[in-house]
């Protein structure tokens, strides 16, 4: 059987290894611009009517 203090030196250096293999790399993210304003925000008064129209073909 393995000493303590050789088992918890290869647990050490496991952790190291895998802290080493794992490069890490921060991107800036850019700063959120203005979100445009909808349609609907900007001009409540004016609304198009919207709908559907069916148009007989037939006859």
């Amino acid at each position: 059987m393995l000493d303590a203090f050789i088992i918890e030196e290869i647990k050490r250096r496991e952790r190291n290894r895998e802290e080493r293999e794992r490069p890490a790399l921060e991107i800036p993210l850019p700063m959120p611009e203005e979100r445009p304003r909808r349609r609907s925000e900007a001009d409540d008064d004016e609304k198009p009517q919207r709908g559907v129209i069916v148009i007989d073909m037939l006859g």
